[in-house]
């Protein structure tokens, strides 16, 4: 992977009602402070135990995924189909979720060209729609021996206008989140039947900029798309490292890990915002520093494959503002260590969906 100078590029524009405000210059001075260090003590030590990857690990460096089963969403393009074409072409069974079937038997076909053995198949689902996420559930299910490895990859990023899911959802949050959220819940059955279960969840650099708004979750008060990216996000995030901490409480066995691209180069701008709007005319122009969509899958398919990956942990780009660059430990911020606020976006979660996940399988 490169590791290019990043371009002077501007920030998404959050509303300022929006943004989580930046700590104090001198934080540092006050960890001494005992009651900062008992709220913050998990995390450093989580931060200890977690070991760098190697920064310049690559398809090269993955090892078999011989007779292993991966579902991965939005695998027909980008990221996603750049992960389904590294884990076929490393011995696993593929299982591509996601909307279009004419894409979906496009994205094989071009996967099989190159890895002539791959053992791919698409499944048809909408994950806005949390029925169709429930119907792909039912059918992997039946279908499936198991799951080793699922893959909620596939997003929406900033529409200019307010969509609303056929749950009443804003679509942001539905598709990136929520569907999520429910398809893990439907496959954890197979999950438990792996050996080594993995749970990789896809956030963004956005997650800096995102807070969670319980007061308004959905945006119906005021609708800012960037802000409800940032949002959708960081839940993804918080999803991750919640569904971590009940493996471990609950007996579930499942390695749960997330993951950023970076900015790479794919359909998500063209399909949100559109090339036209301002910030796809900053995005085109500084695209020549961006990740590929094949770099931009290294830290997704490192979280899934790497032997020495960590339940918790968080990996990404790490050149200058985590853009582009080698493999490494991405930066959580603050927002999503907040374990008491990731509870209660968990719960809500449930209600919202009417999904329950296990309260024990010891």
């Amino acid at each position: 992977m490169t590791n290019p100078t990043a371009p002077n590029i501007p920030s998404p524009r959050i509303h300022e009602s929006h943004k989580v405000r930046p700590a104090h210059p001198g934080w540092g001075k006050r960890l001494a402070a005992v009651g900062l260090l008992a709220s913050c003590a998990f995390y450093v030590g989580s931060a200890l135990a977690q070991s760098q990857p190697k920064p310049d690990w690559s398809l090269s460096d993955m090892p078999s995924q011989k007779d292993r089963v991966f579902v991965i969403t939005g695998g027909t393009s980008g990221m996603g189909y750049e992960d389904a074409k590294a884990l076929a072409a490393v011995g696993a069974q593929v299982v591509i979720a996601a909307r279009n079937p004419e894409r979906g038997q496009e994205a094989i076909d071009r996967i099989k060209q190159e890895v002539p053995k791959a053992k791919v198949q698409f499944e048809s689902v909408d994950l806005s729609d949390l029925s169709s996420v429930r119907e792909l559930g039912q059918r992997l299910r039946t279908t499936l021996p198991r799951v080793d490895g699922l893959i909620n990859n596939a997003a929406i990023m900033a529409p200019p206008e307010r969509g609303t899911s056929p749950d009443g959802l804003e679509m942001q949050f539905a598709t990136n989140y929520a569907g999520h959220f429910v398809l893990t819940a439907e496959l954890l059955p197979l999950l438990r039947k792996s050996e080594s279960p993995r749970v990789v969840t896809l956030s963004s650099i956005a997650v800096h900029q995102g807070s969670l708004h319980f007061d308004d979750l959905q945006f119906t008060q005021k609708y800012v798309p960037m802000a409800a990216y940032a949002q959708s996000k960081l839940s993804c995030l918080m999803f991750a490292f919640e569904l971590q901490r009940r493996s471990d409480a609950a007996g579930w066995g499942i390695r749960s890990v997330a993951a950023h691209p970076g900015v790479a180069v794919t359909e998500l701008v063209a399909r949100g915002p559109g090339l036209d709007s301002e910030q796809g005319r900053q995005w085109s122009s500084n695209r020549e520093h961006f990740q590929t969509a094949a770099q931009g899958a290294i830290p997704t398919l490192y979280a899934a494959t790497a032997q020495d990956v960590q339940g918790g942990a968080y990996y990404g780009p790490k050149g200058p503002r985590e853009i582009a660059g080698p493999l490494g430990l991405a930066t959580v911020p603050a927002a999503a260590r907040d374990t008491a606020a990731a509870a209660r976006l968990w719960t809500l979660t449930e209600e919202t969906t009417n999904t329950r996940f296990p309260a024990s399988t010891r």
